[in-house]
């Protein structure tokens, strides 16, 4: 078997979640998509920024990225 450098692609099977959100939440996510359009001249629906929202915020959290990198090693 080859030694690429590229590692086996993950499963990236779309899973759909439905959540309820505040009326004030709406109206701050189409404020950011408003925003979002203005700084790079593409309008993205809310769906599709919200994911990309939610990744940035759990790759941020570094006591999340602490405990869920450890949890992998098999140490919890």
């Amino acid at each position: 078997m080859a030694d690429l450098k590229l590692g086996k692609l993950p499963d990236r099977t779309p899973v759909k979640l439905a959540v309820t959100i505040t009326p004030a939440l709406q109206a701050a996510l189409q404020t950011y998509a408003t925003i979002y359009s203005e700084t790079y001249g593409v309008e993205e629906p809310i769906a599709e920024l919200v994911p990309a929202m939610l990744a940035s915020f759990l790759d941020s959290d570094r006591s999340f990225v602490r405990e869920r990198d450890a949890r992998q090693r098999g140490q919890k």
